[in-house]
Formats: C-alpha cells, sequence, structure tokens
C-alpha cells in the first residue's frame, strides 16, 4: 500500500506523514525535505527556489520523476508531497487541511528547525509568504502540468488538522484508510 499526503502548507504533512509512516512499518519519503535540499545547494530558501521555478522547469523536473519511479518500482511507504498523489496515482491520496492563520503560526513555530525557511519576523509575515507560495505552486503545477493541487476532488481522504493534535489527525487519516480498505474488500 502506498499513501500519498498532500495538503496546505501548515497543515502537518511532513509530520503525520512520519507518524503514519511509523505506525505501519512503512518507508517514508519528503519531497518538501529533498526540494529543501535543493533549494540550499543554490543557496535559496524554498520560496525563492519555488519562485525560480515559474519560469525553469528543473526545480521541480528531478523529484516529479524520482516520485514517479517510487510509485512504480516500490511499495508499503507513505509520501508528503504537492503532487504526489499526481505521480503516483494508485496511491490512497490523503488531503491536509488547516485554517490559514493556524497554518501560519505552525510555520513561524517551526521555521527554525528548517534551513530551507527564511526567519519570518510575525505570524502575519508567514501568513502573505504562505499566500505567495501557494500562488506560486498553482502557477508552476498548471504551468508544467494542468492540475491545480489544492482541489480536493484529486484525494481519497480530506481532513481539517486545524483543531487536532498530531496524533488526532493520524487516527482520523487511519480510520479513512481503513474504511477504505473494507469498501475494497466489501467490493
Amino acid at each position: 500500500m502506498i499513501i500519498t499526503v498532500s495538503g496546505l502548507p501548515g497543515a502537518g504533512k511532513t509530520t503525520l506523514t512520519r507518524m503514519i509512516a511509523e505506525r505501519l512499518g512503512y518507508k517514508h519519503y519528503s519531497i518538501g525535505d529533498l526540494r529543501g535540499e535543493m533549494a540550499r545547494r543554490e543557496n535559496m530558501t524554498i520560496d525563492e527556489f519555488n519562485k525560480k521555478g515559474e519560469s525553469d522547469f528543473s526545480t521541480d523536473h528531478p523529484v516529479d520523476e524520482y516520485q514517479k519511479r517510487l510509485g512504480e518500482e516500490e511499495d508499503d511507504f507513505v509520501i508528503d508531497g504537492r503532487l504526489s498523489f499526481y505521480f503516483i496515482p494508485n496511491a490512497i491520496k490523503v488531503f491536509l487541511k488547516v485554517d490559514p492563520l493556524t497554518g501560519a503560526k505552525r510555520i513561524f513555530r517551526d521555521a527554525s528547525n528548517r534551513s530551507d525557511e527564511k526567519r519570518y519576523e510575525s505570524v502575519e509575515e508567514v501568513l502573505s509568504a504562505v499566500e505567495k507560495r501557494m500562488e506560486s505552486d498553482r502557477k508552476r503545477y498548471m504551468k508544467y502540468y494542468g492540475i491545480d493541487p489544492f482541489n480536493e476532488e484529486h484525494y481519497d481522504i480530506v481532513i481539517d488538522t486545524t483543531e487536532m493534535t498530531p496524533e488526532e489527525a493520524v487516527d482520523e487519516v487511519m480510520e479513512g484508510i481503513n474504511e477504505m480498505i473494507n469498501n475494497l474488500e466489501e467490493e
């Protein structure tokens, strides 16, 4: 079983993906971490790297091909990435929503743990950066693939993590996965 996790900035994609992988005893992959590493190698923040990607496909192409290959060659893993659902169509596709202000507060709190994130002065600055990041993502993915990664219709399971602890969100995702598996077995 392959599980892809996408969602809004600050919804908890990486945290939940790691926790789900641990619970299932699966491998974990993070496209955001890979892109962050690529940005660091170019001495850029992730937002600068995304902006570059609006006109330079080389910022997206390697990780897109990587996740496509993973989906074809491996099984039993969990991956977080904006377009993982698209590149691994045979996966269970999870989308995490979050209230924008709550997501911005989480990013502000955790930014010091990420070397690819700019050091923000305020939650309001994060909120503005997140809006620009989502706009850049939409622009790039529409240009390269004709797809909006934030359209919830692409996903099997949609969860709002705004009022949830990470553990509660993982429980809800696992409940949705189990329900999907049970429905398939009944068919």
